[in-house]
């Protein structure tokens, strides 16, 4: 295997997390895993995306409820974590996709190195199109009309006992020109 340090650790060791403890992340933790977010690249380092922090019960829970029914279900999309850190991104940016996806990668990789679990999850877009979903980003300050939900990230303690192993690496996953 390849050298090691703490960064490839985290990217080696992380895992979706799809079963949480109802128990609230501190302040501080959230903020940390945040901040990582916004030392994510950006197209032009124009900085497109925006983090909503969602800790309030009856929010996250709607967001669970509207989700869900994007989704063709009644179960929360969400698997309990308490924290929702949404990721949008301004719609006028080309790359505001990929920017807001790297901002993703880098909370799932700082929720990973403070032993907190996470899983991006998608219908950030369908959500937040909507009037219902405009009406929860105005109170966090955000013009729905100008940005695009990118995804979710469910953030909390995992509840699993042990963390699913990693499947192997796919075999010619990287090609070479030499």
């Amino acid at each position: 295997m390849a050298e090691t340090n703490v960064v490839l650790d985290a990217i080696r060791s992380r895992r979706s997390c799809r079963a949480y403890k109802s128990e609230m992340v501190p302040k501080e933790l959230i903020e940390t895993v945040a901040e990582a977010g916004t030392w994510a690249a950006t197209g032009m380092g124009r900085q497109s995306p925006v983090i909503v922090a969602v800790t309030d019960k009856a929010v996250r829970d709607e967001l669970s409820e509207m989700n869900a029914k994007i989704m063709g279900t009644t179960s929360d999309p969400f698997y309990g974590a308490p924290v929702i850190l949404i990721v949008l991104a301004l719609k006028k940016r080309p790359t505001h996709v990929y920017d807001g996806s790297l901002v993703l990668g880098n909370m799932m990789l700082a929720a990973e190195s403070l032993g907190l679990g996470s899983c991006w999850i998608h219908r950030a877009k369908e959500e937040f199109e909507s009037e219902e979903g405009k009406k929860i980003l105005e109170k966090a300050g955000v013009n729905g009309d100008e940005y695009e939900g990118i995804g979710h990230l469910a953030l909390g303690y995992p509840s699993y006992e042990e963390k699913p192993k990693a499947a192997p690496r796919k075999p010619g996953y990287v090609k070479w020109v030499e």
